[in-house]
């Protein structure tokens, strides 16, 4: 395993699966590895000193490179973006001109997921005629009624006028003929040995019939601009008369996964472990209303990640490690080889603080996750998921705070984000909450957002919904 915090590193200690779903007692669960640092400290790119040993100073004459280096890891530390301001950045960015994506139309069936770019006007009255809202029969005048042998059938000519006196067979949907003063519902209705109609409780004029444009007339908004295609909408659309509409553009994103230390298939030996963020951001992603236009294995190598990114035409391109500063990490290098513009360089929250936001061109931006899982699930949220749905023009989700069953260490200076499941109204903490785990949030509804300090028990937390937490699997991924 690489000693690089930023790569997909996994905890050392046997962890019982069992234990992954239980509720954390002490709102904690995360275990301190044998040498003593916190994950939190482990994540930075493995360049965190013991909080006994001394700040160098800078501008000492006796300057060596292991303290030049604590000194410049110091000064960024400084610089970096808070949690919140850093989420808004994200969102910024994509509100330029030349970042939004241009409308495109796309047929009812390509549609659901994304949101109207232009209004959804009726295009016919509904329902364009009068239509029978019952199966029954339409009847003219007072009762009782001499029943016509031919029926009225949905999707039938327009038929004959009725005299009064007079009534005939019915479906619902089926165009009432002129003249009908009501539908009386087959359960109502009852025909005498002389195969006269009489009704068996008391009719209302117009009673069960749908008048045109009853819903909507021709012209109408039936909703703005900005309104996500959901299945009702598609229902909406093309009972309105559309074939496609006008909508905001999937963003493209490519993901690029850097790393030697990285497997693809088999168990973890010699070394080398699994590649988790493979397999787990294309879907996530796509759960965010991206589309995925590649994934791309790359290694540790400067110019392979130089030719992927100069040659990508993604609207967001997603690296996975090699955000810190050793030897093999090739990510800020890169950037400053391509003159790109650092939006967010590293953001105070744990896990996944030497995320990075950069801006290649002025309609294509970068997000540079950590290489731990975790913490590139807290880079996902915090700077890939406003950055899309902003590009994606979707409404950003309504925040809301649940209150924390139990008390949940945080960070003395930085915000905290930990797996939580939701047990009626109150948010429960998970295990396995360190930045190489997986084990909390592939059990967990949610991240609750901890504030600098901790969160007591009882406290309200703001909460981040995973979103197969709220819409479904399969909803998730279409």
């Amino acid at each position: 395993m690489t000693a690089r915090g930023t790569r997909q590193g996994l905890d050392a200690e046997d962890l019982d699966v069992e234990e992954a779903l239980a509720l954390v007692k002490d709102g904690n669960g995360t275990a301190r590895p044998a040498d003593g640092r916190s994950p939190a400290q482990r994540e930075g790119g493995g360049h965190a000193t013991s909080p006994s040993s001394p700040s160098p100073s800078p501008s000492s004459s006796t300057r060596t490179p292991e303290t030049a280096h604590r000194a410049d890891a110091a000064e960024h530390r400084h610089q970096e973006t808070s949690w919140p301001e850093a989420r808004k950045i994200a969102a910024r960015a994509a509100r330029s001109g030349a970042a939004r994506l241009a409308p495109v139309s796309v047929t009812l069936g390509d549609a659901l997921g994304l949101v109207l770019a232009a209004p959804l006007t009726a295009l016919t009255d509904l329902p364009s005629f009068d239509t029978s809202a019952m199966d029954g029969w339409a009847v003219a005048g007072p009762g009782p009624w001499h029943v016509r042998e031919e029926g009225v059938l949905a999707g039938s000519a327009t038929p004959v006028s009725l005299a009064d006196g007079e009534a005939v067979r019915i479906a619902t949907g089926a165009r009432i003929p002129p003249d009908t003063t009501a539908v009386l519902r087959s359960e109502h209705g009852r025909t005498d040995d002389n195969g006269r109609l009489h009704p068996t409780r008391e009719m209302q004029h117009g009673q069960d019939i749908r008048p045109r444009g009853q819903e909507c007339r021709s012209g109408d908004q039936l909703l703005r601009a900005g309104a996500v295609v959901t299945p009702a909408v598609l229902g909406l659309a093309a009972a309105a008369g559309y074939d496609t509409l006008a909508a905001v553009p999937r963003p493209r994103v490519e993901v690029l996964v850097l790393g030697d230390e990285l497997l693809t298939e088999g168990r973890p030996h010699d070394g080398l472990i699994r590649d988790a963020l493979g397999p787990m951001l294309p879907p996530w992603l796509r759960a965010m209303g991206a589309e995925v236009t590649a994934v791309r294995r790359l290694g540790d190598d400067a110019k392979a990640l130089h030719k992927a990114i100069t040659a990508s035409g993604a609207d967001l391109i997603v690296t996975t490690g090699g955000t810190a500063s050793g030897p093999v990490d090739h990510v800020h290098p890169t950037l400053r080889r391509l003159d790109a513009e650092l939006l967010v360089d590293g953001v105070k929250v744990r896990p996944g603080h030497p995320m990075l936001l950069a801006r290649l061109k002025e309609d294509q931006h970068l997000v540079g996750l950590p290489g731990n899982p975790l913490a590139a699930v807290s880079g996902l949220l915090t700077l890939a998921e406003p950055l899309l749905r902003t590009l994606a023009a979707r409404p950003a989700p309504e925040p809301y705070a649940l209150p924390l069953r139990q008390s949940a260490h945080g960070h003395p200076h930085d915000t905290r984000l930990i797996p939580v499941v939701l047990r009626g109204d109150h948010a429960v903490p998970l295990h396995y909450n360190g930045p190489a785990m997986l084990r909390g949030i592939a059990a967990a509804d949610a991240l609750a957002v901890v504030p600098p300090g901790g969160a007591r028990a009882g406290q309200e937390a703001e909460l981040l919904d995973l979103p197969w937490a709220t819409a479904g699997i399969d909803a998730c991924f279409t």
